[in-house]
């Protein structure tokens, strides 16, 4: 499924919720929410591919395949922080939604701690 499909998968989605929310706002918000899982669903393969690239890549260039992990985890949580919040929001929770990218941001920091001192440990190792 390309962009174009996927496009026009969520404009005829968007449509529906919008005709829907009039009358059953609560089947518009889960068909809101099925609609953003399916798209979710079907970019996974795509981000898959990526992340198998990435992995041989690394190997081919001896780095550090825990570092690589922790960067895949760190972009595994941005995405599904944003997805969260931008159901929250479609919910109609801007608060709560906040609250999640914020514990989103939180668990990055967490997770880049040993890069940063890595990163730390090699440029002090350069400069001695």
């Amino acid at each position: 499924m390309d962009i174009v499909q996927i496009v026009a998968f969520g404009l005829i989605g968007t449509i529906l919720v919008v005709l829907l929310k009039q009358q059953r706002p609560e089947l518009a918000l889960q068909l809101s929410i099925i609609l953003g899982v399916v798209i979710f669903g079907v970019i996974i393969g795509k981000i898959a591919a990526v992340v198998d690239l990435l992995k041989e890549l690394a190997n081919k260039a001896n780095l550090n395949v825990m570092y690589l992990g922790t960067i895949f985890k760190i972009i595994g949580i941005a995405y599904i922080a944003e997805f969260g919040a931008q159901v929250c929001r479609d919910a109609g929770e801007g608060a709560i939604a906040a609250k999640l990218e914020f514990a989103g941001k939180v668990l990055i920091m967490v997770l880049a701690i040993p890069i940063i001192i890595m990163i730390v440990e090699t440029i002090s190792k350069m400069l001695s």
